[in-house]
């Protein structure tokens, strides 16, 4: 059973709606939809101006029968040997099928549907009834004009044998009829249930999949072993430097890490955001980290539609505990006093951002009446749950991690501030951000490509063990790329490190939003506003929920650095 919407005669009116009944391994030859006692669709000029645009536009439309997508078979022959007769045909699909096509400045519909629904019968015991399951979902679309469709007042019709007919046209000047009709041909299979899937997920080059994701590791874990080695030689080296009982002051003038030791701890300006962010970052780590690892057992795959989106939500909703015990915690350690605010701040700030830029590009989908928006009931039982568990679970960690003993800091912070000395070029926060953002950028790039396929050009993205691969190199990435970015700020005397080292780590949020950019430039086709606002507006979402989970590394990360670098020196 399936529900289609049918045009209004009235532009103003809403599309009628016509409930279709498929029953299993039963065979329709051809059935009439949207119309009445036998009588043609009639477009007005503002439908067919609307359809001929998205036939130019190419256009796909998506079904679903029994949670299966709707593909359409192409069947392409090769000629390799040179000899005609040798033709190897390779059989390919792709999701959906076209609107329509155009051919000599003429614009055609495709308003006959095929419909071949593959089955598997699983044979039972002999006193049980056989059972029947969908296995595949293919559409070969049709162009059949109006005038060689023959209809009935039972909405039965009769087709044109051969390829005899002509093509409907759409003329988008003036009002077009036509018939919309589809046919159901049933065929016995031998795919069973658990393998219905892989002719959807084969649609991509697995192989290149492969062969980046392999590269992407190579490189990532030799630049970071480099990085490693680099950091770990000079550090060995000044600390027995300075731990020598001679030349102690000598040492202090040859490197300036040690002489900002009574400052590199003094808390920053806004500690309350900042610890609102980062317990927000952990909030997100957790979710993420929990989602992925799910996904990769086969708990969410893409047979499950929402289920992705679903389980993160409410993942969410309850690693608020986790995220306000980080945030209370570190807003102990950094001073704050007024925790019930600290706490608020954090079960609000960046949930409210979310919660605001998805209201907005909501109500956008709502005036366009897609059946993409989401309806306002989901939208008030999302309110609920973020006040109703987010809010309270953020309130209890944030208790707790107030309470306990806050982060114990090695070295004592003195009263006066240090003058910081003037800093160089390369030391500016913009462009250590630029620094700071290729390497974990540069190990996410080829699994982002994918995800923006998925998300935008309706792939199917089912490679969760790569992608968990791919975040524990990104986590070790932004790890080893902020150590190194704070060990050279300390280097330059800037003990001004907390709000820095949190931007920088999240660089590569940089260079995931140019790279969106460029998708939507040379990958895309969107030329209609609401559609670009909700491109952009999305894009702006994930490129600041992967700025915080990024800057959230690479601060506790140079956090627990830089305690341990001041454990290991004598200060006087």
């Amino acid at each position: 059973m399936n529900t289609t919407r049918c045009p209004s005669a009235n532009p103003t009116k809403s599309p009628t709606r016509q409930r279709i009944w498929v029953l299993m391994n039963s065979e329709k030859k051809c059935e009439v939809l949207c119309s009445q006692s036998s009588k043609p669709v009639t477009l007005t000029v503002e439908q067919s101006r609307l359809v001929a645009e998205r036939i130019t536009e190419d256009y796909y439309v998506h079904l679903i029968a029994d949670n299966l997508p709707v593909a359409t078979r192409l069947e392409l022959y090769s000629n390799r040997d040179g000899d005609d007769k040798k033709k190897e045909k390779d059989v390919q699909f792709e999701h959906g099928y076209r609107l329509g096509f155009t051919d000599v400045n003429k614009i055609y519909l495709h308003n006959h549907l095929s419909f071949i629904l593959y089955y598997h019968r699983e044979d039972l015991e002999e006193d049980q009834e056989h059972t029947y399951r969908v296995v595949r979902f293919e559409v070969i679309p049709q162009s059949i004009r109006l005038e060689d469709i023959k209809a009935d007042e039972k909405s039965s019709c009769t087709l044109p044998e051969g390829t005899s007919s002509s093509p409907q046209e759409i003329d988008p000047s003036k009002e077009n009829q036509l018939y919309f009709t589809y046919s159901v041909h049933w065929e016995e299979s031998d795919i069973k249930w658990a393998s219905r899937w892989d002719t959807y997920l084969t649609m991509s080059d697995v192989q290149i999949h492969w062969f980046s994701i392999i590269n992407s590791v190579v490189v990532v874990f030799f630049l970071s072993g480099i990085l490693s080695m680099i950091i770990i030689r000079t550090l060995r080296k000044d600390i027995a430097n300075y731990n020598k009982e001679d030349d102690i002051e000598d040492t202090m003038e040859e490197s300036g890490w040690k002489l900002v030791h009574g400052d590199v701890f003094r808390p920053p300006q806004y500690p309350m955001i900042l610890s609102s962010l980062l317990g927000s970052g952990i909030q997100l780590f957790c979710m993420i980290l929990i989602v992925i690892f799910v996904a990769m057992l086969g708990m969410l795959s893409p047979s499950s539609r929402g289920a992705l989106m679903t389980t993160a939500c409410f993942l969410f909703m309850f690693m608020g505990v986790f995220g306000g015990f980080a945030a209370g915690r570190l807003y102990r350690t950094l001073k704050g006093h007024r925790w019930k605010k600290g706490a608020f701040c954090t079960a609000t700030l960046y949930p409210g951002v979310v919660f605001g830029i998805c209201f907005v590009l909501n109500c956008f989908i709502w005036g366009k009446h897609s059946s993409g928006a989401v309806p306002f009931p989901t939208m008030v039982a999302l309110l609920c749950m973020w006040f109703g568990i987010s809010l309270p679970l953020v309130y209890l960690g944030y208790y707790f991690g107030f309470r306990k003993q806050p982060y114990d800091n090695p070295v004592r912070t003195n009263q006066i501030p240090r003058q910081i000395p003037e800093q160089r070029w390369y030391m500016n926060r913009f462009v250590g951000i630029l620094m700071a953002g290729i390497l974990p950028f540069g190990a996410m790039f080829i699994e982002l490509f994918f995800i923006f396929s998925a998300i935008w050009e309706n792939q199917f993205y089912y490679l969760f063990g790569f992608l968990f691969l791919v975040f524990i190199i990104l986590v070790v990435s932004c790890s080893q790329i902020s150590i190194v970015m704070v060990y050279f700020q300390l280097c330059a005397e800037d003990y001004r490190w907390w709000w820095r080292n949190f931007l920088v780590s999240g660089g590569s949020a940089f260079y995931v939003l140019v790279y969106a950019i460029f998708y939507f430039v040379n990958k895309l086709d969107i030329v209609e506003f609401i559609p670009s606002l909700l491109y952009f507006g999305y894009t702006a979402l994930m490129v600041l929920s992967f700025w915080l989970l990024t800057g959230t590394i690479g601060f506790y990360a140079a956090y627990m650095f830089v305690r341990k670098i001041y454990a290991a020196v004598k200060i006087d």
